[in-house]
């Protein structure tokens, strides 16, 4: 392990703002609340929450945002410096900044001489007036102000005398950091240590020599070369203090650097600090919380906060992590607030089985016989189409079924559906009928749904809640089919996935079948008693 650093490093996050820019990704103001309350929580130290002159929704939320009483985090307004041939009096963008009326302040302009002349049509001196008149008009009105130098890589590696005259001129006007853009997402790693170090050392002299507070240096890296967070890591190195980034990585084009693995690594591999003490732990949470408000699908393999991120699924793994789990994890799961999972599978051996098996029965160990019949269950299975991996839920009502800790619900009698194009009525195009025996009880309904397995879905909850009236609570948030076999063409047999919540727990269930339908019932099935199951466990702290 690295030697300890003692150096702090300032977190900006940019969800709200560059994030915002990513394809499918719009923010509600409430959504924009949320969001600040959950990296609030977390402990960012800045968060940039969008562009007051771009949009009346960002000038409503920082109305909203004056109100907010945040315990770690700052909020920063976002915008332009000054058009040419103005002042920023008379800017309207530059006066819709302080209208936000934010402490910190972050103005971008251009770093990279082909962008002034051919882009911007300005002289090189108008740009260098553009630059320092805004930032000494905003740190007059009592802001502090943070320069994003667009384009920065290349206006340095292309003119670096003009690109250092550009910085100058933010400094020389009284801005507390100069953030280096790599605005296209194309520089490499070693340039940018390069770049980075230059420009810490040029500064760290400048301002001893002018007799000023130091300003801080920052990287905001896109990552359309896939080394957003490597350039991130990189500018540390050389003596960035600030990072910019958004909390899952996502933004323009590729996306922007992934604060959340970037925090990690400096926190639990480098011994910087970036969140306050303990905070790194839940950083999952975090992660999962801004997902879901962002309505966008966590990657499962994402590092640190992924599902997968310590996920066993080899045989040969798993009974090594099970005797130490530094044989193959870089970090403790919780040291990020996650999980490990063990994952079922042909290659899975009896060391995982066990682990899964003491859910339900502490007394069976490795060598009891039940466990070769449930890994020869499994493996038959899986030949066939199953995927526990992924589908813990089911995986633990076969274990039940085999162990003996296993009581059906329900019994089905028949189920029926159709489908009717185009609809006549209304939007609900599919109709399902049901006949179910509960207690010697029988319970006929139908449900209609805009797809027939939503419609089966509301017939079967509608059959089940007048004997377990909590299935209410049942929500399907996700259906997934995959056809097992493509030369078979429409006769394949097809895998269903069901991931299911009932507000506080999710989990998911398979089935698999030729028909399509019949595979979705069996996975309907089992998200059902599923859930039957935990309630009757936590009710009486047993099944019965």
């Amino acid at each position: 392990m690295p030697q300890k650093k003692t150096k702090s490093i300032t977190i900006l996050d940019s969800t709200l703002r560059d994030g915002a820019q990513g394809e499918g990704i719009s923010f509600s103001v409430q959504d924009k609340i949320h969001i600040v309350e959950a990296l609030d929580d977390l402990g960012i130290s800045l968060i940039e929450a969008g562009n007051p002159g771009s949009n009346p929704k960002d000038l409503e939320f920082f109305q909203y945002a004056q109100k907010m009483a945040l315990k770690n985090a700052a909020i920063a307004a976002f915008g332009a410096t000054r058009r040419k041939g103005i002042t920023p009096q008379e800017d309207m963008q530059v006066q819709s900044l302080l209208s936000a009326n934010t402490q910190n302040v972050v103005i971008f302009g251009k770093a990279w001489d082909f962008q002034v002349t051919e882009i911007l049509k300005a002289t090189l001196d108008e740009n260098l007036a553009m630059i320092g008149e805004t930032a000494a008009f905003l740190v007059s009105e009592g802001r502090k102000v943070h320069f994003d130098s667009e384009h920065f890589f290349d206006a340095w590696f292309a003119n670096k005398e003009y690109t250092l005259k550009t910085l100058e001129a933010a400094v020389k006007n009284g801005v507390s950091s100069l953030v280096l853009c790599d605005t296209k997402g194309g520089t490499m790693p070693l340039m940018v240590l390069q770049a980075v170090k230059e420009v810490t050392e040029y500064f760290d002299k400048w301002c001893e020599k002018n007799h000023r507070e130091p300003v801080q240096i920052g990287i905001h890296t896109h990552n359309d070369s896939g080394l957003a967070v490597a350039n991130s890591l990189m500018a540390v190195e050389a003596g960035a203090t600030q990072i910019q980034g958004t909390l899952l990585g996502f933004g323009e084009r590729t996306g922007n650097a992934n604060l959340s693995t970037i925090m990690a690594d400096l926190e639990l591999k480098l011994g910087y600090k970036c969140l306050p003490e303990g905070k790194i732990r839940q950083l999952t949470s975090a992660v999962r919380r801004v997902a879901e408000i962002s309505n966008v699908n966590l990657e499962n393999g994402m590092p640190y906060v992924g599902t997968n991120a310590f996920a066993h699924k080899a045989g040969m793994h798993i009974d090594a992590v099970t005797k130490n789990p530094a044989a193959y994890e870089h970090v403790e799961p919780e040291s990020v607030g996650n999980d490990r999972v063990f994952l079922l599978s042909e290659v899975a051996g009896r060391s995982m089985i066990i682990e899964k098996i003491r859910k339900f029965d502490s007394s069976i160990n490795k060598n009891s016989p039940i466990v070769a019949d449930i890994v020869k269950q499994v493996k038959q299975m899986e030949h066939e189409g199953y995927q526990f991996e992924g589908a813990d839920g089911s995986f633990e009502l076969l274990v039940r079924k085999m162990i003996g800790k296993y009581q059906p619900f329900f019994k089905l009698h028949y189920y029926k559906t159709i489908g009717e194009k185009p609809c006549v009525e209304s939007t609900l195009c599919s109709f399902a009928q049901l006949k179910i025996e509960v207690e010697n009880q029988i319970e006929i309904t139908a449900g209609e749904g805009d797809g027939p397995v939503h419609a089966l879905d509301i017939a079967l909850r509608k059959a089940l809640e007048r004997f377990y009236p909590n299935v209410r609570d049942i929500r399907l948030t996700d259906y997934k089919v995959r056809v097992l076999d493509s030369k078979s063409a429409t006769a394949a047999k097809v895998r269903v996935l069901i991931e299911s919540s009932d507000g506080v727990d999710s989990w998911i269930t398979v089935g698999v079948s030729a028909d399509i339908m019949e595979a979705s019932w069996f996975a309907l099935v089992d998200s059902f008693e599923y859930k039957l199951i935990k309630d009757v466990e936590k009710r009486f702290k047993k099944y019965l």
